[in-house]
């Protein structure tokens, strides 16, 4: 199995990392040439989202992306990757693959230093450990969003068919659940 891994921003090395444990084959998306749609699915890490939608156009890397992932790709966004994926975005606009019935809250937990780390359930998994880092959240999930985790009343992760979301870096822990999640649609 091949997982391309945008490799932009953020800390897609440990995704790739994750990925090699559940046996899948990480493809580093840099550019344009890098991207197939015959890959068996996408992990668009975090880092700062409008960065990456800026790079995603100049590398020729959006329309490619957006058509695979609309034509039922699976995806994984973590933190700016739920930006990136979201219908709406708090204060007006979209991502710009905007496939999740979401409105998110960008940087919702403040500056760098409102970073932390906590543990909280996550539906069909249990209690999972999830790093924030100057995270978005989720104020409202509707039409086909699937609520699968929050945090003090905050949604911090869903999933809308084939594509999967995290405000979180599960990829920052040693948890591979919400990878394996992803993979093979178990734990």
């Amino acid at each position: 199995m091949k997982i391309g891994v945008l490799a932009l921003q953020g800390a897609f090395i440990e995704h790739c990392d994750v990925l090699k444990k559940l046996d899948a084959e990480p493809v580093e998306i840099r550019q344009h040439g890098h991207f197939s749609s015959h890959l068996d699915g996408l992990i668009i890490p975090g880092g700062e989202s409008t960065v990456m939608g800026k790079l995603l156009r100049e590398l020729k890397l959006l329309e490619p992306i957006k058509d695979a992932v609309f034509n039922g790709m699976p995806v994984f966004g973590t933190c700016a990757g739920l930006i990136l994926l979201s219908k709406q975005i708090e204060g007006g606009g979209t991502g710009p693959i905007p496939v999740l019935d979401v409105l998110v809250r960008r940087n919702a937990y403040g500056r760098q230093l409102g970073s932390y780390r906590t543990t909280a359930k996550f539906k069909g998994i249990g209690e999972v450990p999830m790093v924030f880092i100057r995270a978005p959240y989720v104020l409202e999930a509707y039409g086909g969003a699937e609520v699968l985790a929050m945090v003090d009343k905050k949604i911090v992760a869903v999933r809308q068919g084939a594509v999967l979301a995290t405000a979180f870096h599960p990829e920052l822990t040693d948890c591979i659940g919400i990878h394996e999640l992803f993979i093979y649609g178990r734990t």
